[in-house]
């Protein structure tokens, strides 16, 4: 990882960004900038589809298609991994220009944020970020913020001790990751806008998983699709896989949707919602004791560093729109204008290194802060 250089194209130096980068460089967070053009299938495959359906793509002399740098997370990772620094602990952080598609308002905006590896305490590691945001928002003159959070693996370690048949648990987890209601998840329409789907669906039957993938992948791959309404070609596959093996299982019974729908609709400060969550797995039976103990431990590490636990909603449905979150998450809003976007936004990325290149998962979460909106909100 490159660390103190400056992207030439940033030229953004008003006070709440040199604040912001100020508070991330003094808690030891060293300063990276990734190069500004990037692989663009890392995105089509891994990012969310709010930034999947907005990337600027730029085709390489050799074919290879690029793409501007979208948001910082994923470089920061790709220089970590290749860095002599890959596999242990380590923390940067960034502050530049990330580019994006957005009709009627420019397309570059400038984003900072941290990120941190390595570390086997993940409650300590998880409460550090959301703590160092509060202090880097407040540096910036937001000293109060609305703050929301949720738990990805919570959500995951509930959906796997429902023992789901595995269509049906990809297609919530995904549902649920972009904000889908379970009667939207579960619609008994098979065939989405009356698009008549059944000569694929009926060839893909009986084909083992992999070969159907591929073959489906193929296809795509040879009518030159990569990516349609921001999924990805192997998304696009999975969904036909889903739709082939509807046909022939029977619907989710309606207690186990309706225990979803129970899980899903708790909210309140962690501590409410941990008990109340401790309740409900117990009148279940599911056994979701290791994952609230985790969640517990991170509330009391959250407290140890002064911030105010109780006035924290947190929601066992909130999500936020990134693909690659797998355990907590969270957002920052300005209370003086809660209908706009968050000016902060968060969480843990465990299984994404591996994904990128690592042999094993490596621990990390990190948090992005969007000097704009914060920069809006003194104009």
């Amino acid at each position: 990882v490159r660390e103190g250089e400056m992207s030439e194209s940033w030229t953004q130096t008003n006070g709440v960004a040199d604040s912001v980068v100020a508070t991330l460089a003094q808690a030891g967070y060293a300063r990276v900038e990734p190069a500004i053009l990037q692989p663009a299938s890392v995105f089509l495959d891994l990012a969310g589809e709010d930034i999947r359906t907005r990337l600027f793509l730029v085709a390489e002399t050799g074919g290879a298609e690029l793409c501007l740098r979208p948001e910082y997370t994923i470089p920061v990772v790709r220089d970590y991994l290749a860095s002599p620094q890959a596999g242990r602990e380590a923390a940067f952080s960034y502050c530049g220009k990330v580019f994006r598609q957005r009709p009627g308002r420019d397309g570059e905006f400038v984003q900072a944020g941290a990120e941190s590896f390595g570390r086997a305490d993940a409650g300590a590691a998880d409460a550090e970020i959301f703590a160092l945001t509060l202090e880097a928002l407040e540096s910036a003159g937001l000293p109060a913020a609305d703050l929301r959070v949720g738990d990805a693996g919570l959500v995951s370690a509930f959906l796997d001790a429902l023992k789901l048949p595995a269509p049906q648990l990809r297609r919530l987890r995904r549902g649920l990751m972009r904000g889908e209601t379970t009667a939207r998840i579960f619609e008994a329409a098979e065939t989405p806008n009356g698009v008549d789907h059944s000569g694929v669906l009926a060839a893909l039957e009986g084909v083992d998983r992999k070969g159907a993938r591929a073959l489906v992948e193929d296809l795509l791959s040879i009518a030159g699709i990569r990516a349609v309404g921001g999924r990805s070609a192997g998304e696009i596959a999975e969904r036909f896989l889903e739709q082939s093996a509807a046909r022939a299982r029977p619907p989710m019974p309606q207690e186990t949707r309706a225990l979803i729908d129970r899980f899903l609709a708790v909210k309140g400060d962690p501590d409410s919602v941990c008990a109340e969550l401790r309740g409900l797995a117990r009148e279940a039976n599911v056994d979701l004791d290791a994952a609230l103990d985790a969640f517990d431990q991170r509330t009391g590490f959250l407290a140890a560093r002064g911030v105010d636990v109780s006035a924290i909603d947190c929601a066992a449905a909130f999500h936020r729109n990134l693909d690659y979150y797998t355990g907590f998450v969270f957002e920052a809003r300005d209370p003086a204008r809660p209908d706009a976007q968050p000016v902060a936004g968060g969480g843990r990325y465990d299984g994404l290194l591996k994904t990128l290149g690592a042999s094993d998962d490596i621990p990390a979460v990190g948090v992005s802060i969007w000097i704009e909106r914060l920069d809006a909100r003194q104009g």
